[in-house]
């Protein structure tokens, strides 16, 4: 059974509900933002601060995540974070229209590490095109892991992605961003020597 979710920053939402006015939402017009898979929210809660001028859609599909990544927005004091607890692909099809996106975030995926299960793995080369039709020109598409295969996939087939150019040239992925906050996550892994695998594309 679920744990009600009271938040004045959660956003209700099901497959058979209309798509919400985000422009209503939020009370203006500012370029809009996914996160996908917020996790426990330190991340967005960073990055939400560092850009008050975006409004950041965070989503998940894990109800205690979702409850904790409220808290984190109402303790900061953000009025630019909404969340949605939803499946990704179902809720992007009903709720973004086309050429909408600035910017589209997707930090430490399940990695499904074993060989038989990678073709579970939510980044590859067909969603990234799905993500593309609801990105506006110029948006930014960032990806993080801490899986070493799944960094090195997606810098690969990002590099000759279609309609994306890559903004970390010459490399096609680093360990490092430089403005790009640490989520505790990330850090527990870098802590214990492991990098973080970070690609960073722009729509053209």
């Amino acid at each position: 059974m679920l744990i009600p979710n009271n938040s004045p920053v959660y956003h209700p939402w099901g497959d058979a509900e209309p798509a919400p006015e985000w422009r209503a939402v939020f009370g203006n017009n500012n370029p809009l933002a996914l996160e996908i898979g917020c996790g426990v929210g330190d991340f967005i809660v960073q990055m939400a601060a560092l850009h008050p001028d975006i409004n950041f859609i965070a989503l998940d599909f894990y109800n205690k995540g979702c409850i904790k990544t409220c808290k984190r927005i109402e303790k900061a004091g953000l009025t630019n974070v909404r969340v949605l607890r939803a499946e990704a692909r179902s809720f992007i099809t009903a709720c973004i229209t086309a050429t909408s996106l600035h910017m589209v975030i997707i930090n430490c995926p399940d990695p499904w590490p074993k060989l038989r299960h990678r073709k579970r793995r939510l980044v590859n080369s067909e969603f990234v095109a799905y993500l593309s039709g609801f990105m506006v020109s110029d948006a930014d598409f960032y990806f993080a892991t801490d899986f070493v295969d799944y960094g090195l996939d997606v810098a690969e087939f990002m590099s000759v992605q279609s309609g994306f150019i890559n903004k970390l040239v010459p490399d096609t992925y680093r360990h490092y961003l430089d403005g790009y906050p640490i989520s505790k996550y990330m850090r527990r892994f870098m802590d214990n020597g492991q990098p973080i695998y970070y690609v960073h594309y722009r729509k053209t």
